[in-house]
């Protein structure tokens, strides 16, 4: 009796946990099919995957905020020796800090393509060619390189001899009145060419001034995510002697209090993505100035100042890729890389 009384209580157990798991298991499946029907698995993978990219995208950003207070950022150390790190880490390239031989077999493996755009409209198309020719001499040889000539006179840029897989393309342009408005456009410029162009047939791109020419190589050591270039005559300077826009009204405002280095604008480099959001977020900041009829105090230049304020550039050029025809060399600048030729301003602008 005992026996028959303990083999029913284990039957009807084991038939109560099996109605159990059923019911749980037919709620769960309801459950999952329901989602299904609304998002299917792989789109969740892919959601979370790209959530995932964009948290990664965010920490790789160099991003701090507008008015922190902090001791302004030297090139020199206490002995007046050039420092090969800004405070938050980015290598400032200098002569000797790094292996060409080294870097360049590094990169080589990688089968970059880099764009790099000038702007020669009126007069300006003078200088196209001892750009090119001392770039072909000096500019990323051995590696591919794309020039894209955006110009108002597609016949007057020069034929030039290009390096194994160096190409050029002229991209013809309205011409202008202004040199202030060549300046304020070249923005929205590189915007477009990125989107249409660059994004597919680029790593990095390089957006240089045509008056300028190169001394010295100029290789894969100056690529990196976002790029700025030390302007050759405020290296020495105080934050408050930098030629920021200081007026509250306009998006490149710059109180005098804040302010790491002064970048040149004849220099925008990087990976293409990071250089498009650079270019599209400057003709927004741009375009908002212009409703109010404001014009920073030196155009692109003053938003791209801007810019790097509260968007650390990941690696600085010293002023050996950025240097002046008409400056002295000081005792820490070993080479001359590339630098704004000497020229006459009343000759080759449009205007005043």
């Amino acid at each position: 009796m005992k026996l028959n009384i303990t083999l029913f209580l284990l039957v009807s157990t084991g038939l109560l946990t099996g109605l159990i798991y059923l019911y749980f298991t037919s709620s769960w499946d309801n459950s999952y099919t329901h989602q299904s029907n609304q998002t299917a698995p792989h789109k969740e993978q892919t959601n979370y995957l790209k959530s995932t990219k964009t948290h990664s995208d965010k920490q790789k950003n160099f991003c701090s905020p507008q008015g922190l207070s902090y001791k302004q950022p030297s090139v020199f150390d206490l002995d007046e020796e050039v420092v090969p790190l800004t405070p938050w880490l980015a290598p400032i390239v200098w002569e000797g800090t790094f292996d060409p031989m080294l870097i360049d077999s590094i990169y080589k493996q990688q089968n970059i393509t880099i764009a790099t755009t000038v702007f020669a409209l009126g007069k300006y198309t003078q200088f196209l060619k001892d750009f090119l020719e001392s770039a072909e001499q000096n500019y990323f040889v051995g590696f591919r390189v794309h020039y894209y000539v955006f110009t108002d006179q597609p016949e007057q840029v020069p034929e030039v001899k290009m390096g194994e897989e160096h190409n050029l393309t002229v991209l013809k342009v309205p011409s202008s009145n202004r040199w202030q408005d060549i300046s304020l456009s070249r923005m929205a410029r590189l915007e477009k060419l990125i989107e249409s162009r660059l994004i597919n047939e680029a790593d990095y791109v390089f957006s240089l001034d045509v008056d300028s020419k190169f001394y010295g190589r100029w290789g894969v050591e100056t690529l990196g995510r976002l790029i700025g270039v030390i302007h050759p005559w405020f290296y020495g300077y105080p934050r408050e002697q930098f030629t920021y826009e200081r007026r509250p009204e306009s998006q490149a405002f710059i109180p005098y209090s804040e302010g790491d280095y002064y970048y040149g604008g004849a220099v925008i480099g990087g990976l293409v993505e990071d250089v498009y959001q650079l270019a599209k977020t400057c003709r927004e900041q741009l375009d908002i100035d212009a409703s109010k009829s404001i014009e920073a105090a030196w155009q692109e230049e003053s938003h791209l100042n801007k810019y790097f304020i509260c968007n650390k550039p990941s690696k600085l050029l010293s002023p050996e890729y950025l240097w002046d025809d008409k400056k002295w060399k000081p005792e820490e600048i070993k080479i001359i890389r590339f630098s704004q030729v000497l020229k006459n301003y009343a000759e080759i602008r449009p205007n005043p």
